[in-house]
């Protein structure tokens, strides 16, 4: 697979990365703990090496599998957890943000121990903490790296003002937010900033948490611990709606004989060559899939033409609940 660099400073990576959030969290049961090594060595194998995670995921077991997934081939690969929630550790909910200094630092050790590593590569806040200056987290995490516990520092769904407040205490590495066909606000205003700063991009939910590989319709039910089922995307109506996008991405895929979810990462990776999407999935011929996106050339003029299609599709409901809403862009 083709490499790529994540900023200015960063480390060199595989253009697509793994979102291992899915194997453990947010879509369903969790995997076997077997199955899901085997898929992240697969990954490893067909030239993925950036792999991407966080304490909340489970919490803690996300961390744990990737760990004992990567230990054989950790000199191989790339690693990017998250730290900023308060979790329960009786019952693992969460209780709120934290990202006291203290309490990253705390977060830090324990991270290191589930992943069986002496470094973390990448470091993101997960979410913005309005009770925490960010300086005093980019602080917190540069003593890390001084520490030689962290190697570079990220943010998580930041607004444009907060990653230049924490860019100047500890240069950013990456930032990491929703990005695809179908949510494409990060154009207006993040994608400058990071360019202009020299900060890589790693779009999460670069499929519309699996919308845009054309395999669900309104009819579609999900698991009950899904959540899907509280995205106001995600209405049956909504859903009925927008798959206008997908028969777009339907019609181009079928002109170059490859599928609409390669289409959708393809033009991700056409937008800036410091974007690194990390899409999800439980599934060995899906991984498959997505990697053999990254072989997937698009021309302007095929660029031109999906801009000016999605142009005309309106897509209905907000990507997250209201509650969730209120932690992002800060």
């Amino acid at each position: 697979m083709h490499k790529r660099k994540l900023g200015n400073r960063g480390p060199e990576v595989s253009a697509l990365g793994l979102g291992c959030m899915g194997m453990s969290f947010g879509y369903g049961p969790a995997v076997d703990k077997r199955d899901g090594i085997a898929l992240i060595r697969s990954a490893v194998a067909r030239g993925v090496t950036f792999f991407d995670t966080a304490e909340v995921y489970g919490p803690f077991s996300n961390e744990a599998l990737v760990g004992e997934a990567l230990a054989p081939m950790r000199d191989q690969v790339v690693i990017a957890t998250k730290f900023g929630f308060a979790i329960d550790p009786k019952d693992g909910s969460q209780r709120g943000l934290d990202s006291r200094p203290e309490h990253i630092k705390r977060v830090a050790d324990a991270s290191l121990k589930r992943l069986k590593t002496g470094v973390i590569d990448l470091f993101y806040q997960h979410r913005v903490d309005p009770n925490v200056p960010i300086e005093d987290v980019a602080g917190a995490v540069k003593d890390l790296i001084g520490a030689g516990k962290v190697r570079h520092f990220g943010l998580s769904e930041p607004g444009v003002q907060t990653i230049r407040r924490a860019h100047a205490v500890q240069p950013v590495t990456a930032v990491q937010s929703e990005y695809s066909m179908w949510w494409r606000e990060p154009e207006q205003e993040l994608l400058p900033t990071l360019e202009e700063l020299g900060i890589g991009f790693v779009p999460f939910s670069p499929l519309g948490r699996g919308f845009l590989t054309g395999a669900i319709d309104e009819s579609t039910t999900f698991d009950r611990t899904d959540l899907r089922n509280v995205v106001p995307r995600f209405t049956p109506e909504a859903r009925k709606a927008n798959h206008a996008l997908v028969d777009l991405l339907v019609a181009i895929a079928a002109r170059k004989s490859v599928t609409p979810a390669q289409i959708a990462l393809a033009w991700l990776l056409a937008q800036k060559a410091w974007i690194v999407p990390i899409p999800g999935t439980t599934k060995l011929h899906r991984l498959e899939e997505n990697i053999g996106a990254a072989a997937i050339g698009l021309t302007p003029e095929e660029l031109r033409e999906i801009d000016g299609a999605l142009a005309k599709i309106a897509v209905r409901g907000a990507r997250y609940p209201e509650h969730l809403l209120r932690q992002v862009g800060r």
